[in-house]
């Protein structure tokens, strides 16, 4: 028996484009403002009334655009996945008054006012044609049933709204959420990134509107924040080259003892690194793609409080600032493609590359950036069903690696100007050890050894022992359960480092120098091939916690610190993999460091807050906080190697943690408080976060 079947689709499929498509209400709101864009209006508006109240709340969008005509609502709007837009986006057809390219394509970013409320209204007018006004009720859809056997009704009735204009406004009631300060705060922020901060259209704006007017008070505009920004970068990319590049390095008028830089494409030196290649050397090529022209832009800042002694007011409001706005965002037309630079979608892995070399790289709490596309030319970047960015394809890929090539020329310039800033005013780090020791020996054989294929040979050993110290370093630090001593080994290395610098200052000891370079060379081989990593399966981290209390509860009782154990609430099993020895060993330094600074505080209720918590999406993390007086030290120098603010501490505590929590796949972080969720008490003690990847089931 054969029988031709047809798809008979759920009328419950329209809730679940609007409702489980659409992450949260600013991806809602932004749909339905590409669509203002999109019918050729000069302005958006979004305005909230009663929010709090889901009953008689209302969210309604309106706009001056070209409006929709009866045949438009029921041939296009009614139809999902209509491919209306997406003819026009292959027919090149400009709107007829701004010129502009439609953003939406897929056909179902109007489904996104389901996210929004329970029922709409909608008012719409276009040129020579009657209003037409039409409501619906999205409950009647949740009924068991097919699409078409539910209808809406649609009238044509002589223009009221829209008398001597076209337009229009949908009226949002029936509220699905009881909308808090906190969401109104999201939305806003979201709302007013979605024109470029560096390259908005003129033709186009959006504005906020809502009847609780305190709930936005203390949010700062990007012109208000662009002048703390010490570092600035533009740059343009097409093809295989950066074609127009531009830092600025702009001192505040406080830093008189600081002079400013400009740096372009003209630079001798940069000529040579316009040519972009990867990590292996190989040219990255945007010519196969239809991408175009990338615009990069930047304002980098310096969080260091140190720092914004010098010439910042409103420190914790710069804080919050980047905490909230950072991050490098993707504008098309100089309009905004979501979610790119929102909280916790790190897309070009910015706080990763940071965590390997914090003092070099920008993170996204500290960069406010935009790239600007063609949305003519940038046609193999397609955007996802969920709208939430761009569909990781080939030609996505590439761009991120242009990206962040173009990034680490900034970083480069940047690093250069930060160091010179704590030279400077006296802020510079303490030096780290044999890696100090040998920068200074290279400097002495430069000045000092004369003879040129001597110098050749000692200089090549000193490369190699850098080389094979560092990753003797970072091997061992992984292994530090393994029971080996690095502080011997420091030692040792350092002895030598010293004789060394004795007798290179004597030209005429070169064949001491060299022998004893080989020996050091060997030496640190040797130790590369002793470590081996630990064996990891998954452990309850409830009970890693409880385990390295217990091996510390003696200490925590005589220094008379309560620990407030918050993980005991959490009713889920949180299941990391991990080597059990190095995780307790990583909470037990932890809460040794809290255990020291709290008595170094003299604090008369000393208190460590333990908790577990999901907040960085992808990962489970432990939170440990004490309501001491935070760190001394800037956060990028707690975890290096050797520098340490207590007396005489050697200061590989928490580069240990780091070097084993990378080694789990995972990130020692030191998040601000209003990023994590903490009792008040803990506000300005030191917050430190363990990041184990959580892992993904199959």
């Amino acid at each position: 028996m054969k029988e031709k079947l047809i798809f008979k689709p759920r009328s419950r499929i329209l809730l679940q484009l609007g409702d489980q498509l659409i992450r949260n209400e600013s991806i809602a709101l932004l749909e339905l403002i590409k669509n203002s864009y999109d019918a050729d209006a000069s302005v958006a508006k979004i305005i909230i009334k009663n929010v709090g109240n889901s009953e008689e709340g209302e969210v309604i969008i309106e706009d001056d655009g070209c409006g929709m005509t009866p045949k438009i609502i029921k041939n296009v709007w009614m139809e999902p996945g209509s491919d209306y837009k997406e003819q026009i986006i292959k027919q090149l057809k400009r709107t007829p008054k701004f010129g502009r390219l439609p953003l939406g394509e897929k056909g179902i970013g109007r489904f996104a006012i389901h996210k929004l409320g329970n029922i709409i209204e909608l008012i719409t007018r276009a040129e020579g044609h009657p209003e037409v006004y039409l409501k619906i009720d999205w409950s009647i859809f949740e009924k068991s049933g097919y699409l078409d056997e539910f209808s809406v009704e649609i009238i044509e009735r002589d223009p009221i709204l829209y008398k001597n204009t076209t337009g229009t406004r949908i009226i949002v009631k029936k509220l699905k959420k009881l909308w808090s300060r906190g969401m109104v705060r999201d939305v806003y922020r979201s709302v007013n990134s979605f024109c470029s901060p560096f390259d908005s259209p003129d033709s186009f704006r959006v504005t906020f509107d809502i009847d609780k007017k305190e709930w936005l008070k203390g949010l700062l505009s990007l012109d208000e924040i662009k002048e703390s920004a010490l570092f600035k970068f533009y740059c343009e990319i097409d093809g295989e080259y950066i074609n127009k590049f531009r830092y600025e390095f702009t001192p505040w008028k406080t830093m008189t003892k600081l002079s400013g830089r400009v740096i372009d494409e003209n630079d001798e030196n940069l000529k040579n690194l316009l040519r972009m290649v990867d990590k292996k050397g190989k040219t990255i090529n945007l010519n196969k793609y239809r991408i175009g022209t990338i615009k990069f832009e930047g304002l980098i800042f310096d969080r260091d409080s140190r720092i914004l002694k010098l010439g910042v007011q409103d420190k914790k409001g710069l804080h919050e600032y980047l905490n909230q706005n950072g991050g490098v965002r993707v504008y098309r037309d100089g309009v905004r493609v979501y979610d790119y630079g929102e909280s916790g979608n790190d897309w070009l892995n910015l706080d990763i590359r940071r965590v390997n070399i914090p003092t070099k790289r920008i993170s996204n709490n500290i960069i406010i950036s935009s790239i600007s596309l063609n949305r003519e030319e940038s046609t193999d970047l397609k955007e996802k069903t969920n709208r939430e960015g761009f569909i990781e394809n080939d030609a996505y890929k590439r761009m991120k690696q242009t990206l962040l090539y173009a990034l680490s020329l900034a970083e480069e310039f940047r690093y250069e100007d930060k160091d010179k800033i704590r030279i400077t005013y006296g802020l510079k780090s303490k030096k780290e050890p044999v890696v100090s020791g040998i920068t200074e020996l290279k400097k002495i054989i430069e000045t000092r050894v004369k003879e040129k294929n001597l110098k050749k040979e000692i200089t090549l050993y000193i490369d190699r022992i850098e080389t094979d110290y560092e990753n003797m370093k970072e091997i061992l630090l992984r292994s530090a359960g393994a029971g080996l001593s690095l502080s011997i080994v420091i030692h040792e290395i350092e002895k030598m480092i010293d004789e060394l610098k004795r007798a290179v200052e004597h030209e005429k000891v070169s064949d001491r120098i060299i022998k004893l370079v080989q020996h050091l060379s060997r030496l640190i081989e040797g130790y590369t091939l002793i470590i081996r990593k630990s064996e990891t399966k998954m452990w309850d981290l409830k009970k890693l916690i409880d385990q390295a209390i217990f091996n510390m509860e003696y200490r925590l009782k005589v220094h008379e610190i309560d620990v407030i154990k918050d993980y005991e609430k959490k009713s889920e099993k949180f299941r990391v993999n991990c080597a059990r020895n190095l995780a307790i060993n990583s909470i037990m330094n932890i809460l040794d460091n809290s255990i020291w600074w709290l008595e170094y505080a003299k604090r008369k209720d000393k208190n460590i807050f333990i908790t577990i918590s999901e907040y960085i999406p992808g990962y489970i993390s432990i939170i440990i906080a004490d309501n001491g007086q935070g760190f001394a030290l800037p956060v990028e120098d707690v975890i290096k190697p050797f520098i340490s603010a207590k007396p005489d501490g050697m200061g590989l505590g928490l580069h240990i943690v780091s070097e084993i929590m990378k080694a789990h796949g995972g990130n020692l972080l030191f998040p601000d408080f209003d990023e994590v969720e903490i009792p008040d008490e803990f506000k300005k003690g030191a917050i430190v976060v363990m990041a184990f990847k959580k892992e993904v089931k199959k």
